[in-house]
């Protein structure tokens, strides 16, 4: 079992192709490519953890979460409603997580932070809500799918990236 993270996917979100500039010709080819893209690196017995922002709002998230392989947890972001949270397909739901994954504690939110719980002590923080845009700080990661060809990335790979 691999352990991945993710977020910012905004399955059926026309809004994310022009505000983010993903370059996708339309929202069915951008769904279809996060799909293939989370289907390449993930596999059934593998984890992911979804740091918000799965979907537009209204949107049929369980008919997605159905096509990707893994078990799935979500960290809300500011995107995820009710119906989001609740839909089947989660193996847990919450705003805020830490989990110890290869020896290092992992702050999990959507949001990046300025500081965290154990920062100076090693533990990193991922998120999303971001795109990619906003400057790292030290042990600090944005997973979002915009920064990371659009599929879930390994603790061990942003470590090594840096």
């Amino acid at each position: 079992m691999t352990l991945y993270f993710t977020a910012d996917t905004h399955f059926g979100d026309h809004r994310t192709l022009n505000i983010h500039k993903r370059g996708f010709g339309s929202v069915a080819e951008m769904d279809a490519a996060l799909i293939a893209g989370w289907n390449a690196v993930v596999t059934p017995a593998d984890t992911v953890w979804h740091l918000g922002d799965v979907a537009r709002s209204g949107a049929s998230v369980a008919a997605w979460l159905a096509r990707l392989n893994g078990t799935k947890y979500l960290v809300t972001g500011n995107n995820d409603d009710a119906d989001t949270a609740a839909a089947p397909g989660w193996a847990g739901v919450s705003a805020y997580a830490e989990l110890v994954v290869e020896d290092r504690l992992c702050i999990l939110c959507h949001y990046p932070f300025r500081t965290w719980h154990n920062k100076h002590r090693g533990a990193i923080n991922l998120h999303g809500h971001s795109h990619g845009r906003l400057a790292p700080m030290p042990r600090q990661f944005d997973v979002g799918v915009d920064a990371r060809g659009f599929r879930p990335v390994t603790l061990a790979a942003l470590l090594e990236a840096g």
